[in-house]
């Protein structure tokens, strides 16, 4: 194990590094004054904060509290979602916790759903000069990793300051693998850098060991044992009141090209279910409006949560493009279809809505679930569709069978109950690091 240091010194070599990485270090660097512009692009597309755009320079806009730190980095909601236990039980070790994340949407999901006292930062952008800022203010005597997002000069400097680095809820799909395995220097020189790897599967673990990593450990994954995403009781029993009793079925997280399936899908069974409402969430709420106007293209009335809409009795599709509400899409649709399936993006999670409840429909596209879903489907707790037209032959007959839809739901609780547990092994893997920086802290206050 690493030991930590507080003293935020600049690594001041990158020796044995391969040459990609040399080559990235000096690219990064070269490109930091373009970050202006960079931001700007970013900006007036909506993939930032106006006001919180200094961190992203790795200048915080928030003191450092005293004492040990651990920070938490991950991509973007579904990374944070994943790690809020674990926050909580770091926290409650008595240490400050800093997490980070790329996103506007997981900056507002940390903002609503992380324990008091701890610290949302946006990750700064990877620049030697910018993340160098980032840790000299921050100094970490942890860092922690989410699933895949290992940025380069992030991950190279922390171990340079001696910064122990562990990735948590590692995940390497076969895609991304066969990829690394054509520079396998490059990811073996910051898999190296790690002082642990927690994998999500034996087969992450597998990969990561076949790729460099040095201290792999298969401890499952954390999205199993998170909590069903909350919901405001008043606000629901709003919107199941405008319902008025009608049938729901849900589209979660979807991207581009999903919602025409899902429209279609849509009219197929309102000839049948005529009182059918359904619900689209899109996987980036800043597409609600196209994909509303996508739906009055086709012909669907239309309500848009973001502008305040309930649904009414006319409503045929209702777009839920705010942040932080799959708790209550999925509290109202007995059936969900979760997005990012239909095309290759490898899948979104499905872990939330079975555990209320939902019957779940995928696409052939899951990689990034593959474990979870495969182990849905052969209990047939999941069903997995290719087109408009077997998605709304599913549809239809789960809601003309809810004896059959509910079978499905109730196999597919069952297995995520029995794949659940990742969180006590993460928690019983990192324990060590924290009782060693625990005993570091008081050593230095003696």
């Amino acid at each position: 194990m690493t030991s930590s240091t507080d003293t935020g010194e600049a690594p001041t070599v990158v020796d044995r590094l391969p040459g990609t990485l040399r080559i990235y270090r000096g690219f990064a660097a070269a490109a930091a004054p373009l970050t202006p512009l960079l931001l700007s692009y970013r900006l007036k597309h909506g993939k930032e904060d106006p006001a919180r755009l200094s961190e992203r320079r790795g200048e915080p806009n928030m003191v450092r509290p005293p004492g040990s730190l651990v920070w938490l980095h991950g991509a973007s909601v579904g990374e944070i979602t994943a790690v809020l236990p674990l926050i909580e039980h770091i926290r409650a070790q008595g240490f400050q916790v800093l997490v980070t994340s790329g996103t506007v949407t997981s900056a507002e999901l940390a903002q609503q759903r992380l324990p008091q006292g701890v610290i949302h930062q946006f990750v700064p952008l990877d620049a030697p000069r910018f993340v160098a800022s980032f840790l000299e203010h921050w100094r970490p005597s942890l860092a922690l990793f989410v699933e895949s997002d290992l940025w380069p000069n992030l991950v190279l400097a922390s171990a340079a300051r001696n910064i122990p680095v562990v990735l948590v809820n590692g995940r390497l799909s076969q895609r991304s693998f066969s990829r690394w395995r054509m520079i396998p220097s490059t990811i073996g020189a910051l898999l190296k850098r790690l002082d642990l790897c927690l994998a999500q599967s034996q087969a992450d673990a597998t990969r990561f060991t076949k790729l460099g990593g040095p201290r792999v450990l298969m401890t499952g994954n954390l999205k199993l044992d998170v909590p069903a995403p909350p919901v405001d009781p008043a606000e629901f029993e709003a919107v199941k009141a405008a319902l008025g009793g009608r049938i729901v079925f849900a589209a979660a997280s979807t991207h581009p090209g999903e919602e025409t399936v899902v429209i279609e899908a849509h009219q197929r069974l309102r000839q049948n279910f005529p009182s059918l409402l359904t619900i689209i969430a899109p996987r980036h709420p800043s597409r609600g409006l196209a994909v509303a106007e996508q739906a009055v293209a086709a012909g669907s009335k239309v309500a848009l949560r973001s502008r305040g809409d309930k649904p009414d009795m006319e409503t045929e599709i209702y777009v839920a493009d705010t942040v932080g509400e799959l708790g209550l899409v999925y509290r109202l649709a007995p059936i969900v279809f979760m997005g990012g399936s239909l095309i290759g993006h490898g899948g979104q999670n499905p872990i939330e809505a079975v555990k209320l409840g939902a019957a779940i429909l995928h696409g052939p596209h899951v990689w990034n679930f593959t474990d979870i879903y495969t182990a849905l489907d052969q209990v047939h707790g999941a069903a997995l569709v290719s087109d408009p037209a077997k998605l709304a032959t599913y549809i239809g007959a789960w809601l003309s069978n809810p004896a059959e839809r509910e079978a499905v739901a109730e196999a597919g609780q069952r297995t995520v109950t029995a794949l659940g547990g990742a969180l006590e092994r993460t928690v019983r893997a990192l324990d060590p690091y924290l009782n060693q920086i625990r005993l570091e802290h008081r050593s230095r206050n003696a």
